[in-house]
């Protein structure tokens, strides 16, 4: 299996274990999933490993470092995504 179909069904379990599209967080789950930061010594990393991918120069397992974080980001964008509508439906329901 490859890793890219690894990252996939991956990214796909988390999706459907979110849910994104349902606003289901309290305001304050919400709040607090969105005040969540990658830190800057990791987005540093981020830079460092794309620009190595850009030349086309990463090692294997920087590649394997590289999806690793795409995965946490995919992950971080869907509970962030959840935690936006589920502070949008609690806007609504005041």
């Amino acid at each position: 299996m490859s890793a890219i179909a690894s990252e996939s069904r991956t990214t796909a379990i988390w999706e459907r274990i979110l849910c994104p599209e349902t606003g289901d967080l309290t305001a304050e789950q919400a709040r607090v999933f969105l005040a969540l930061r990658v830190p800057q010594s990791d987005r540093d990393r981020v830079n460092e490993l794309s620009a190595k991918a850009r030349a086309g120069t990463l090692t294997e397992a920087e590649t394997a470092e590289l999806d690793e974080y795409l995965l946490v980001d995919s992950f971080l964008t869907s509970l962030k995504a959840k935690a936006r509508i589920s502070l949008q439906k609690a806007g609504a329901a005041s």
